[in-house]
């Protein structure tokens, strides 16, 4: 097996972990609890509840008109593994139910471990060019007939799902899902980005070239120097990037101070840092 089609298999696999460990938040967690904590899966949940059709039954038939707009309107942007994704975790969730039980009936707990799971879950499905499709579909959908952006779409849908389940099931039901909601993307936003490994300060001074220089013989860590110009007044300005782990930030800061109290600092979370010469 080639390279190319031995990242294909392996991208796939990852894509069905995460569809298994999204389908376990429903099953151990969310769907018993009654958390619908938007998109499709969430009104998924409020129909289980009120009918008692399975889930994962529910999300694929809400999933199927879905496709079919989004083929009209887009072509087939949308891939086979967006349609693998939603498959796979319909059947999952569904075939996890016969042989799982419910960890907790403490709705808080459920609210935090179910949304764990699914930020891990459609974490790595996002990172391998995956999706569940539902509501992401839906929110492009919504975006080419509204003024909405893609992002506002989502937050409407996912706020629309969460005001139904909350008008049945109460609205205590409702703050349980958007924590849930909430955490998800927390979770999501690290499997994504990765923890902060450093922080990043631009340093905009006058005296920019001392600043660098004793960045480097003071605290042994790179800084790059560009030119820049204010938009008000028009004037030039070198800048300095430097990058530093968490622990030196403060000593970062008293140097530049110690130089010039009228520089002006931003700085910044960095997430991920290649190349050479930057070392916890």
């Amino acid at each position: 097996m080639n390279r190319s089609k031995k990242k294909f298999v392996i991208e796939y696999i990852y894509i069905l972990l995460g569809t298994i460990i999204i389908a376990f938040a429903f099953d151990l967690f969310l769907v018993p609890n009654q958390i619908a904590a938007g998109g499709v899966s969430g009104l998924a949940t409020v129909l289980y509840h009120l009918f008692g059709v399975p889930v994962g039954i529910i999300m694929l038939l809400l999933n199927l008109p879905l496709f079919l707009a989004g083929v009209r309107n887009f072509g087939g942007t949308f891939g086979v593994r967006t349609i693998f994704g939603a498959v796979s975790l319909s059947i999952i969730t569904d075939l996890l139910a016969i042989y799982v039980s419910p960890l907790t009936t403490d709705r808080l707990l459920a609210s935090v471990y179910g949304g764990i799971l699914c930020g891990i879950g459609t974490g790595i499905i996002f990172r391998n060019k995956g999706t569940t499709g539902g509501s992401d579909i839906g929110a492009r959908l919504l975006s080419r007939y509204t003024r909405l952006t893609a992002g506002q779409a989502l937050m409407v849908i996912d706020f629309f799902v969460i005001a139904i389940a909350g008008i049945i099931f109460g609205v205590e039901m409702s703050l349980y899902a958007f924590f849930t909601l909430y955490i998800t993307g927390k979770v999501l936003d690290f499997i994504q980005e990765g923890a902060s490994v450093g922080k990043a300060a631009f340093i905009i001074s006058k005296k920019s070239d001392y600043i660098a220089e004793t960045i480097l013989s003071q605290m042994d860590r790179g800084a790059t120097v560009f030119s820049a110009y204010g938009a008000y007044t028009g004037q030039k300005r070198d800048v300095v990037l430097s990058v530093v782990s968490r622990a030196e930030i403060a000593r970062l800061k008293e140097i530049v101070h110690s130089i010039d109290e009228n520089a002006f600092v931003i700085i910044t979370d960095v997430h991920e840092v290649l190349g050479e010469g930057f070392l916890q």
